[in-house]
């Protein structure tokens, strides 16, 4: 593993979200979602594609904080331009477990 400076991880915009609005994406080659989520006054509402089906329906994901990277450049995936990172954990069956927070924080909050 390569290690990194506290500086370096201070160029890393983590921060968290609520989940608006969720929808199935069948264009994307693996099983993904197209998610919109509410960063705060500052970032607004940003949207992601995230690869979470194998452990969330869409409404168990409205309403949600998760942890996004916000300041990775947009990426456009099939018809969708995805411009945060939603944050997880693989599992042993291969899913994506979100990495979320112990209790509810303004949108917008910066991971420190």
């Amino acid at each position: 593993m390569q290690t990194i400076d506290l500086e370096d991880f201070k160029k890393i915009e983590l921060r968290i979200g609520a989940v608006l609005k969720v929808e199935g994406f069948e264009k994307a080659k693996k099983p993904t979602y197209k998610v919109w989520v509410d960063l705060g006054e500052e970032l607004g509402v940003k949207k992601s594609s995230a690869q979470l089906t194998a452990f969330y329906r869409p409404e168990d994901l409205v309403g949600r904080q998760v942890l996004c990277v916000c300041n990775l450049p947009p990426r456009q995936v099939a018809d969708f331009m995805s411009e945060v990172l939603i944050t997880g954990f693989s599992s042993s069956t291969g899913g994506i477990v979100l990495a979320s927070c112990e209790r509810v924080v303004p949108n917008g909050a910066l991971l420190h």
